[in-house]
Formats: C-alpha cells, structure tokens, sequence
C-alpha cells in the first residue's frame, strides 16, 4: 500500500536550526520510569519509536545537577560526565533508525525536592517546597543565578558529548525552576529578575543565550515553555505573560515546544478532554515566531494532524501518549496503514507509572517498557514454536489480545465468545460517561483479527467443559473474565457486609446493564479507582440524589497516579453528589444504611434506596475449574486461565495478560529466575 496524497504534507522535512527532522512527527520528551535505573530499557523503547518513523525521539526530564534533585522519580540525568555513557546509549538507538535524539534538561528547585541529594532548594524567591513536602526553598541570589547558568551551561556540553542533536531549555509542566521564574505566582522579586514580564523572562533569555552561543551550529535548541497555566489572571494565559513571553523572545531558540501547565492540564483524560483541546491555547504562537513549533494533543486522527500543518497552527505533530500507544504510528501512515494505528485511549496508565517509580505501561500496548528485557516489538510476535492449535474462550480484551498475537505467530486460532458481541465487559463500561475511547481496545484487535485468514471467530458460543474436551485442540485459554460482587467483600470488609443480601443492593454490572436506581443512591467505593465516580455519574443522569461513600480520605484516590483525582472529585461535587469520605459501610438496612467512621468508629444512618457496592471482582473460573484435569487426561495439552479469569485488575493487565500467553506459548519460559532481563548495578571501587 501506498501513502495517502493528501498527508504528503506530513513527511516534509524541517529544519530545527542546524539539523533537520525527516518529517512532522515529533515525539516530545515525556517520563517513562526508566532513565538511569533502567537505561537498556529506555535505550530500546526510544530506539522502538525512530524505527517506527519518528523524526525527533526525546528523552524524558533529564536533571543536571545535583541541587536540582528530582528523586525518587526516575528520570534521565547528566550531572557529570560519569552519566554520558547511559544517555549515549539512548542516543545510539534512536539514530540508529535515522531519527534525531532529543535532550530535555530540568532543573527541579522548589519542585525537585532533592530528596537524593540532601542539598537546600532554590527558587525565584523564598517558598515552601512543592507538593505538600515539609520546608522551603530558600531564595536565590545573584551568584546562585550565576552559578545555574554555569551548570546549565556544562549539561549542554554534556548533551552534545553523548551525541544529542537537539537540547531543551524547559520552562514547563510547573516543574522547574525556569518557569517559576516567569509565573508571577511564584516570581515576586523585585531586582531585575522580578517584576515586570521583561524581568522575568531575563533568566530564560540568558540560558537560551547561554545554551546557542556553547553548541555554535552543533545542536538545534529547543524552549519548551507552558503558555498557559489555566490560572487565570494569578498565573501565566496564553493572552498574557504566555504570549508576552513568545513575543520576547519569538525567534531565539530554533524550536517552539508550547504546552499548558501543571501536568494533569497539559495530559487530561479521555474522560476530560478532547483530543487537541490545548488548541485554543497554542494557535497563536506560529503567528509570533518564524521559528518552527511543535504542539501536542493526543491526537489519533490523521486528517486532523494534516489540517493543523496546513492552517498554520504547528510544524510537527508532538505526541507523547500516542507514540506509547503506537510507536510505529508515522510509519503506519507513510504505507498507507491508517487502519492499523493503534489509537490511544487517554486513560493515562502510561501516566501512573511514573508516579509509583516503575517502568511505563500501556493499555493499547503491552510491548511497552518490554522492548529490551523481554525482547518484545510491537509490531513483531516471532514465529509460532509449533504446529498446534489453539481455541481462546472469551471475546474480551485478553482473549482478542491472545487470539490476535497467536494469530500474528502463525498458530491456528479459534476464538469462542459466549455473547453475541465482542469485548467483553468493554461493551457494557464504555457507555459509562466518559470511558466511550476505551473501546478502542476492541475495535483495534478485532480490525486485526479479520486480517488473519488462520483465525476463526465465533460469537453467540458458549462452551461448557464438555465440548471443549471434545474438539480436540492442542491448548486452550480461557478468558471468561470477572464479575463484581455484590454482598461488599474487598479491601475494607473480608466478610458479606451486614444486610448486603436484602433488596435493591446492586453491583457495578447491574448498573451498567441498565437497571434503573432508586433514590437515594448510596455507592459504597471500597475498589479506589474510576467505577464508583462514573456510576455516581449515571445516577445523577437519572435524576437520583447520591452519596458517596468512600473509607479513602478523597474520592477515587488511586486517580491521583492517572492525574484524575482532582477533576473527578470536582466533577462529583458540582453535580450535587454528596461526598462521605473516611467512612466505612458497616450496616446495610431495608431503609437505611450505617457508616462508621474509619478513624473512631462513630456510627450514624443515612436514608438509602439502592446501594451499589463497588468492592472486589471474583473470576469466572467455573470452565477453567471443570477443566483442571483436562491436560492429565491427555485431551489437551495445556488449559491456561489469563486477565480477569486469572486476576480481576486494570485493563491493562487483561491485555497484557492475554499478550504475555501468546508470546510465551511453546517457549521456553523460565521456573527458577525472573522470565525477563535485568539490569543489575556492578560493584565498582574497594569496599568498606
């Protein structure tokens, strides 16, 4: 196949200062849980992304100094020249595939913490640290700013020594120092740094300065600045200081990469945002600088991407999040193969992994954060390790995901789903407000699948373990999924909750299966992710009022890793929902409810019509049961449980549960050590 006429536009090359990008698809620096604990790892899944066609690959926040400490997250770094080889690393996997290697350098201040360092921070003024730590940041001076130029200075050096083509000068995310000096909520100085937007914009001038005149026409530089930080008036707007800043300094660095800030503004949800809502934001920057910018918007549509080139709105199509989702995206297009792009579904999984300090995952793509220590490409499965056949139970995300990699191998595949429809429990949760981009985690696999002539599907079967005992495959996978309890036992409660077998105490699936509710709702959330929020949701659309109960100190707290938290807990409260955190569900009665207070057990009552009890799920294990003794009666070989027949969890871990069997089937796969690669710290020097 060949490519569309009309993207032509998007395969152009373009100049960054001295180095040029081989076409529009720029892959921004965004964090991965790698970096220098695992820098094989982050080497092979930038390395992923040039092979897949991106023309600039970006590292992640890199720190350059000591007293600008970003720890625990785990992030590059080149605070001296004993850090080269790693980031040189990086740099030798993505030219290897003809993309140009990109360098974002941090320094945190009063957001770095220095946690690993033990230095004192250092902010644009005296201030308490960022994210609730105890202490401050104490103020810098002249010299201090000096000497951050000076650093600055020598980390580019080092960027260059390890082979970057292009270096970042950041002032985003409201995670550096840079852009604390801009924002007047944190710059209330009032020596030439402070003041005025001229003043404030001074520290970033000199670094750009500092940066252009130390690599001469070696590197292309880059400012990677938030033009907004949806303050208001308080902070920076992109028709304020945001603009007033690219207007100062329009054509300095050879590359514009424009965002919102914080963070959890600049990478919402699905279930908050639209792809490219930053729009609004940025479109006005390629009116002010003749330089070339790149902007981001979790974008998927590639007529969309090819519009905003043609309008004028940006250069390149920056992606964080959707080259996770599809490393091979710009390649896909250039062949003609849009069908075959894998679509992001914003649900920031990839996200929340950098907040708990591991290694990236991905909902669309289980090879991420695999690529070196398993050896996994996203784009090849290997060949299949024997002629067997293979019949998968269970149309849902692990079995589609089984059925499509196994299908991928070369292995004869059939796929039995009960239902008349495919997907699973995504069939009835992608109508929960919100979550309707989820599906495409279905719609993806299924579109391969029907590419696949040595893969058989067929819905409206249920099987029992008597007809799979009489088809005669070689293995079987059974991914019957999970279903939500009903009676309360999960995190909080080990036993059925008092009075949880009475009338109108409902599940997560009765909810979503359309079962209409009874004021008033009381939802008990003892799961601490997204169902208990969405299915408050749905029971103000009916005009319920609702109250939710929560023993958690806030609403779905574990959304605080997806950056979610804040905007769930104010969705619920602008629509009325009443929230009952700290509290457990003691006691369920025909009309009442008691909570207990997790802190001292104080009980009171709350009026209740229906109560939806978002707990725990069990498996749907009953084939896999009836099936035990299968492999000893030699009728098949293997029978193997995988995602929610295995474990209730993230639909994440269906997929990649489902992806894991495939890979591994007729493989040798390790009993004693890990089943992957580690990189293990060598003892350098005589001890003690």
């Amino acid at each position: 196949m060949s490519r569309d006429p009309q993207y032509d536009i998007l395969f152009e090359p373009v100049a960054i200062g001295p180095v040029t990008a081989r076409n529009r698809f720029y892959q921004v620096p965004h964090c991965n849980g790698m970096g220098t604990h695992y820098p094989s790892a982050m080497a092979a899944m930038r390395g992923v992304k040039a092979e897949g066609g991106w023309a600039v690959v970006s590292t992640e926040e890199c720190d350059f100094h000591h007293t600008g400490d970003i720890t625990p997250a785990i992030e590059a770094r080149l605070w001296t020249r004993q850090d080269i080889p790693i980031m040189a690393r990086m740099v030798e996997s993505v030219k290897r595939h003809g993309a140009l290697a990109a360098c974002e350098l941090v320094y945190g201040g009063m957001a770095g913490h220095n946690r690993l360092s033990r230095e004192v921070a250092m902010a644009p003024v005296a201030i308490p640290l960022q994210d609730g730590d105890p202490g401050q940041a104490r103020a810098m001076d002249r010299s201090d700013i000096a000497r951050f130029r000076h650093w600055h200075r020598q980390a580019v050096l080092r960027a260059r020594e390890a082979g970057f083509d292009i270096v970042y000068v950041y002032a985003g995310h409201n995670l550096c120092l840079l852009q604390h000096f801009l924002s007047r909520r944190y710059n209330t100085r009032t020596d030439e740094y402070g003041g005025s937007i001229e003043n404030r914009v001074r520290l970033i001038r000199e670094v750009l300065e500092d940066t252009k005149e130390a690599v001469g026409d070696t590197m292309g530089v880059a400012l990677r600045l938030a033009v907004d930080e949806l303050e208001g008036d308080e902070g920076i707007t992109s028709d304020g200081d945001g603009r007033a800043a690219v207007e100062l300094l329009a054509d300095l660095p050879d590359l514009w990469d424009v965002n919102l800030s914080e963070w959890e503004n600049d990478s919402q949800t699905a279930r908050f945002a639209e792809e490219g809502f930053q729009e609004d934001h940025t479109s006005w920057v390629k009116q002010v600088t003749g330089k070339p910018v790149v902007t981001v918007g979790r974008y998927t549509s590639v007529d969309r991407m090819a519009s905003l080139v043609r309008r004028g709105h940006t250069d390149f199509i920056g992606a964080a999040r959707p080259s996770i989702a599809d490393p091979f995206l710009p390649k896909k297009i250039e062949e003609g193969r849009i069908d075959d792009i894998r679509e992001c579904i914003g649900c920031n999984i990839c996200v929340s992994a950098d907040f708990m300090s591991m290694p990236m995952r991905c909902t669309q793509n289980p090879t991420t954060g695999e690529e070196w220590r398993r050896g996994w490409h996203p784009e090849e499965a290997g060949p299949r390790g024997s002629d067997s056949s293979v019949l998968v139970v269970g149309g849902g995300p692990a079995g589609l995901e089984a059925a499509r990699t196994l299908g991928q191998r070369g292995y004869k595949v059939t796929l039995a789903e009960a239902g008349d429809e495919l997907g699973g429990h995504l069939r009835t949760l992608t109508r929960l407000p919100g979550l309707s981009s989820w599906m495409r985690v279905r719609d993806w696999r299924v579109g391969q699948l029907h590419k696949l002539a040595n893969v058989d599907i067929y819905p409206g079967s249920e099987l029992s373990g008597d007809d799979i005992r009489g088809f005669g495959f070689d293995h079987v996978a059974i991914a019957t999924g999970s279903l939500w309890r009903r009676d309360g036992v999960g995190r909080s409660h080990r036993q059925p909750i008092d009075g949880a077998g009475t009338a109108r105490v409902l599940s997560p699936d009765d909810v979503m299966a359309g079962v209409d509710l009874d004021d008033p709702v009381i939802i008990f959330d003892d799961d601490h992710y997204f169902m208990a929020s969405v299915l408050a949701e749905v029971a103000v659309s009916q005009g319920r009022r609702t109250i939710l109960v929560t023993p958690s100190a806030d609403v779905a707290p574990w959304t605080h890793v997806t950056m979610e938290q804040g905007r769930i807990q104010a969705r619920l409260l602008s629509l009325g929902v009443e929230l009952v955190p700290g509290h457990d569900l003691a006691a369920i009665g025909s009309g009442t409810v008691d909570v207990a207070c997790v802190y001292t057990g104080r009980r009171r009552q709350l009026e209740r019509g229906s109560v939806v009890l978002v707990t725990m799920r069990d498996s749907r294990d009953e084939l896999m049961i009836a099936l035990a003794d299968a492999p000893r009666e030699g009728v098949v070989r293997s029978v193997t449980a995988i995602g929610d027949c295995l474990a209730p969890g993230l639909l994440a871990s269906a997929v990649y549960s489902g992806h894991r069997y495939a890979r591994e089937l007729d493989t040798d796969v390790p009993v004693d050590s890990p089943p992957f690669r580690r990189e293990v710290v060598e003892l350098s020097g005589d001890w003690p």
